[in-house]
């Protein structure tokens, strides 16, 4: 049997969908597939593609023609391709043209950015207007084009159908997991936070994570002695804004800015905080729960089916519940000793990067083999 050939192609590439292709990468290289990965360049200096035994492709997160035609280019020698993220999906359906013979395989790994302008709860809605209309039209013809679209939480498989998807099914999406730190009090002292708790969030500063509101509930823990420090380590839009309120309403609250220290940072913290208006498979719950640090987090998409029971969850959008949850947690080393153990065991029940690999080459098998390849 000839080898196998597929092409990964990433847009923007959030930080998760950038680990998954890595992973990915890796994983299939080494059971004999030939993998490249087609992506703007600023990703392969970050994820190192190539390292992972891929053959990497510079393209721009662009839809015009020259950057249409070199994916084109690039996907006909594959026998499987497999788009990650709506924008990757749009463009890669535009280079292979309709043509069936050539399957395409998307994956879902959030909803688009201008979707979420959902309530507390959680579910995303169209955004309103000319834009909002371009989104779900872009978001049908991703469905409709993908011979499987693999979704990493129910609801999006639910949505993927609803747009048309032929075959939608749920794909847990493995990364690697992080290196456990030892324990270091230099993290606690950078910050200064040796003598108070020190909470942390982590994600880029745009409106969906929630960080307005997270400051409303930082109001809440400061009238707790000592007062928490929360520490966000993201970059984005919204620093200026964020910082000028940290500032006008002294808040306990530091931006750090883009850090490569995350891992250590997080395993330092007395607790997490997730306050996002949506989320597939957070990498911030994943780690702290596989770290063994209490989370709470919003209870909004695919996290509550991520974390069970291992976390505190609370609705979005509800500063006082947010506060509460924190200033309760602190408040209670027993019930924190609780959501580290049971962090631990349900992280234990999440699919290995292994077991992702192995699903996905599954479905690249089973469309290979009905195009008789």
């Amino acid at each position: 049997m000839s080898q196998l050939r597929t092409v990964q192609v990433l847009g923007g590439g959030s930080a998760g969908s950038s680990a998954h292709v890595r992973s990915l990468a890796a994983g299939l290289v080494a059971r004999g597939v030939r993998v490249t990965v087609c992506a703007p360049a600023a990703l392969e200096r970050e994820f190192d593609f190539r390292g992972a035994g891929a053959h990497f492709v510079p393209v721009p997160r662009r839809g015009d023609p020259v950057a249409v035609g070199a994916l084109r280019a690039v996907c006909a020698g594959a026998d499987v391709v497999h788009a990650h993220g709506l924008h990757a999906a749009v463009r890669t359906a535009l280079a292979l043209g309709g043509r069936r013979a050539i399957p395409l395989v998307v994956t879902w790994h959030t909803f688009p950015q201008a979707l979420r302008s959902g309530r507390a709860g959680g579910t995303p809605f169209h955004a309103e207007g000319a834009r909002g209309r371009l989104l779900g039209v872009l978001e049908r013809r991703a469905a409709r084009a993908a011979a499987v679209v693999l979704g990493t939480s129910s609801d999006l498989v639910d949505r993927a159908r609803r747009c048309g998807a032929r075959d939608a099914r749920l794909a847990a999406v493995a990364v690697p997991g992080p290196r456990t730190p030892a324990p270091d009090g230099k993290a606690r002292a950078e910050l200064g936070a040796v003598d108070r708790p020190l909470l942390m969030a982590v994600g880029s500063l745009v409106e969906h994570r929630g960080y307005d509101v997270l400051l409303d509930a930082a109001h809440h823990w400061k009238a707790l002695d000592p007062v928490p420090l929360l520490a966000i380590a993201g970059e984005g839009r919204q620093r200026a804004a964020l910082q000028r309120r940290i500032e006008a309403e002294a808040l306990p609250v530091k931006l750090l800015g883009r850090r490569d220290d995350v891992t250590e940072l997080l395993a330092a913290a007395d607790a997490a905080v997730l306050a996002s208006r949506w989320e597939g498979r957070s990498l911030l719950a994943q780690e702290a729960l596989r770290l063994g640090v209490p989370l709470v987090a919003t209870a909004v998409g695919g996290i509550p089916e991520l974390v069970g029971d291992a976390a505190e969850l609370v609705p979005y959008g509800d500063a006082a519940a947010l506060g509460d949850a924190v200033a309760r947690l602190l408040a209670d080393p027993g019930r924190c000793r609780e959501l580290a153990e049971a962090g631990l065991v349900q992280a234990a029940g999440w699919p290995t990067e292994d077991e992702t690999v192995a699903q996905v080459l599954s479905v690249y098998d089973e469309l290979t083999q009905r195009q008789g390849l």
